[in-house]
């Protein structure tokens, strides 16, 4: 029982991981509209905040497939041009993030606990039929 339960916790961690990139990106790209509108921090100092913002900046691979292309080309965008055309940018991005967001949290509250059920459920039917 114990072996199946972690594997639906290991199914589960990836829609919690997901859920919990878009939610920083989210609210990094707030931080980034405000600090262009109003301040001038680098980009460095604002992610610090943010831990798998640190990631990503350091190249590092969080996520696979359209979503990890989408948050790539996000960050490829980041810093080449001026102010305004950034904040156009980022504003352009905020509509996305959100439904990002919005998507990958309730995909984590549909999915998340229902893999780790399924899973322990599947080891009682194995402990049962063993018995």
């Amino acid at each position: 029982m114990a072996l199946t339960t972690l594997l639906g916790i290991l199914f589960s961690n990836n829609k919690k991981k997901k859920m919990q990139l878009f939610c920083e990106l989210y609210e990094f790209n707030e931080k980034l509209l405000l600090n262009l509108k109003f301040g001038k921090i680098p980009l460095s100092k604002i992610a610090q905040e943010y831990p798998i913002i640190c990631k990503i900046l350091q190249n590092e691979l969080i996520i696979e497939g359209r979503d990890g292309e989408f948050v790539n080309n996000y960050f490829k965008n980041l810093g080449h041009t001026d102010a305004i055309s950034q904040i156009d940018y980022l504003n352009e991005r905020k509509i996305y993030l959100k439904k990002y967001k919005d998507d990958s949290l309730n995909d984590y509250k549909k999915y998340g606990s229902l893999y780790i059920k399924i899973f322990f459920m599947v080891g009682i039917l194995i402990a049962v039929l063993l018995a």
